[in-house]
């Protein structure tokens, strides 16, 4: 499970930001998730939970998580595609010249304070 990886990634960042705005108490944390990212987000959440229990800054802070439709563009015909249902191959021409434009990603969209 690198979930739990993660989330100590993200808490360090925030309490990063957080230190710099001299902000007291985070009240949730927004997440962008790419579908195909390989992190489960009801265990991201559960880690979550978990984890900032144990932090002064984050304690009680609410996780927010917009998962990001996977897509992928096709070199060759120059079209974009659910990358879930079709996989590597082109469903328009049958190409393999394709590479994943969104879906992989995992970033801090918003931080609330109090």
């Amino acid at each position: 499970m690198h979930e739990l990886g993660i989330v100590f990634s993200i808490i360090k960042d925030v309490e990063d930001v957080a230190k710099e705005n001299e902000v007291r108490l985070v009240e949730s944390v927004k997440l962008r998730v790419g579908e195909v990212s390989t992190i489960v987000p009801h265990y991201l959440e559960d880690c979550w939970n978990w984890a900032v229990d144990r932090t002064e800054l984050l304690k009680g802070c609410a996780l927010k998580i917009e998962i990001v439709p996977a897509i992928t563009w096709c070199d060759h015909c120059k079209k974009t595609y659910e990358t879930v249902a079709y996989g590597k191959i082109c469903p328009y021409c049958g190409s393999e010249e394709t590479w994943l434009q969104q879906g992989n990603e995992c970033v801090i969209q918003e931080i609330e304070v109090v």
